[in-house]
Parts: C-alpha cells; structure tokens; sequence
C-alpha cells in the first residue's frame, strides 16, 4: 500500500434497488480504508420503491434527478470531491478490502483504473446462481489489463475520464463497452485484480434476465453502428456470442423463405441450424456445470436461449428506430 492513501469518490446509481441497497452501502461504508478517503454518492433516478428511504439511514450524498446510467455518472464527476472515481453498482456488493486491493495498482504507467472479478451474490437462485457461473467463465479470460469491464466493481481516475470526453449519454447500456473502446484509443488500460472481490445480484427469473438482455440488444447494435470494429468481441463478450443473434436470423429467415413451396428444401437449413445452435448451446452449458460442479448450471441453455433472442429481438427494434429517424 503506498504510504499516502488516495481519496475516492464511489457512485453508485440506482433505480428501485431497494432489495439490494441496503447491503450494498453497507459494504461500502465498511472498507478496511480511511473513512475520512472516502465519499459515497448515491445517484437515484428518482426510484418509486424504498431505494431512497434506505438509504437516507446512511452518510452517503444522494443525489434524486432522472438521469440514465451513464448520464448520472457524468453529474456525479461534477460534484465528486476526490480525483479518484469507485463505480459500483445498486444490485452489487463489495468485499471489506475492495479498496485496499485495487488502489495500490492505480498509478502504474499508462493505467486509467482498476477492477476486480466478478462473484455471485444470490447463490441460492439456481437462475441467477447459472448466471453467475457463466460471467465468472467469461470473466476468467481476461489477463492482466483489459480495455473495458463492467461498472459494477470499478476505479478510475477522474483525470482520465474527463480527458477521454466522460460517458456516452446516448448509450443507456454498453456504455462501459463505449467508453472502455475510447480509454483504449487514448492508450491508456485497465489493471485487473481478481482477488478484490464484488458480488452481483443477477437476475432470479428468466423475465427478468430477458428484460436486462433486451435492453443490451437494443445497445450493442448502437454500440457497432458507432464503433464497428467492436462487433469482433473482446474477452468478456467475444465473437461467439456475437454472432447469436446472426445465426437466429438465419434460422427465421430459412424458415420463413421455406414457406414458398418453391423454396421448402430450406426447411432443411432452418433444421441444421437449430441442431447446432442447441448442440453448441448443450455443451457449453455442460462445460460450465463440470467446472463448478453443479448441474444446475444446465439452466444456461435456455438462458442463452433466452438472451439469443432478446438480442435479436432488441437488434430489430434499433433498426425499426433508425429507419424510422428516431435515433441518429
């Protein structure tokens, strides 16, 4: 640890959290760091639930403006008082030496921020305990420095978010993606330091993950149309996964096609295509349950069924918008 501790302004943002909340300022406030370092800013886009009541019980700054995520980032910087930023999410908690084990490698040459991995908070939940298994296996890929990483459990140097142009406020999710595409450009990276610790909440029912994973489909196609070269995936979402929503377009299109009796032998692709998209789904649900020895992490086939189709889903949609001149 360097002899002189820097001071960190953590934001967390947060809209009807209130199952989580709690916990998660908690963790917060109990860092194994000086107190006096440290300021929590809760930015709340005007929740309905109890997120703000709760909160209220701490001595945490909040800050009620209906903002999206990387907008209410944005308002936070400006009336952060410390140089260097903690992002965390609402639905996530940290360990007690989050702090400790990150800052020590925020000023190694041309290094914008730190992170940590990635563990399951709601292990009980065999849907999101499947989740969680598969963001640990995507998460392990990543060496020492990365690009980009989720803003759940993440430190930055403000200096370095205000050179690079802050965060994207036309991007309501993948904005960590954006900007992570922008801090690379800049030649700076991301130190990651799996033994600091957050735990996510993820989602307990399938409706749900669908809903998170729609509103990722309706960015990422956002996201490439600003940055195409982002559509090749890196090592957390890398091309595999990328090219899903491809694929199921493959499958309805051969399908619809073979409606036309001229055109029926293409019932035979729509049938190829789904044996192998099912097949390649099987196995890497199963390589998932053997490495955490659990096999309720087969549950991730229908979750990648899931989140295929809401990417594909959410990739019409942005379309849809774009011919019609509501987005630019």
């Amino acid at each position: 640890m360097p002899d002189v501790l820097p001071k960190v302004s953590v934001i967390v943002a947060s809209m009807n959290n209130e199952e989580t909340i709690e916990e998660c300022l908690q963790a917060l406030l109990a860092q194994n760091y000086p107190p006096s370092h440290v300021e929590i800013i809760l930015m709340d886009g005007c929740s309905k639930d109890k997120t703000v009541q709760i909160a209220k019980k701490y001595p945490v700054k909040i800050c009620q403006i209906a903002l999206n995520c990387p907008a209410a980032y944005n308002y936070a910087q400006k009336i952060a008082q410390h140089p260097i930023l903690g992002f965390v999410d609402s639905d996530a908690k940290v360990e007690v030496d989050w702090l400790k084990k990150l800052v020590p490698h925020i000023d190694e040459p041309n290094v914008g921020g730190v992170s940590g991995s990635i563990d399951i908070w709601n292990v009980d939940n065999p849907w999101a305990r499947s989740i969680g298994y598969e963001l640990k296996t995507r998460y392990r890929r990543i060496g020492r420095y990365t690009a980009r990483i989720a803003t759940m459990n993440l430190l930055l140097k403000k200096s370095v978010i205000e050179e690079i142009g802050g965060w994207a406020e036309d991007m309501p999710s993948q904005y960590d993606t954006e900007f992570g595409y922008r801090l690379a450009s800049k030649g700076y990276k991301i130190v990651y330091e799996p033994s600091s610790v957050c735990y996510h909440f993820n989602r307990p029912t399938l409706r749900k993950f669908y809903r998170q994973q729609l509103q990722y489909g309706k960015n990422t196609l956002r996201l490439y149309f600003k940055h195409d070269i982002l559509a090749r995936g890196d090592e957390i979402t890398d091309i595999g996964m990328n090219i899903q929503p491809i694929w199921l377009l493959a499958i309805v299109c051969s399908f619809l096609l073979g409606i036309v009796p001229l055109l029926r032998p293409l019932w035979y692709l729509t049938s190829v295509l789904l044996i192998v998209m099912f097949v390649y789904y099987v196995y890497s649900a199963a390589k998932i349950a053997v490495e955490f020895k659990d096999n309720s992490a087969m549950r991730l086939v229908l979750l990648y069924y899931v989140r295929s189709v809401a990417w594909f889903n959410g990739a019409i949609i942005t379309s849809i918008d774009y011919l019609g001149g509501r987005l630019k």
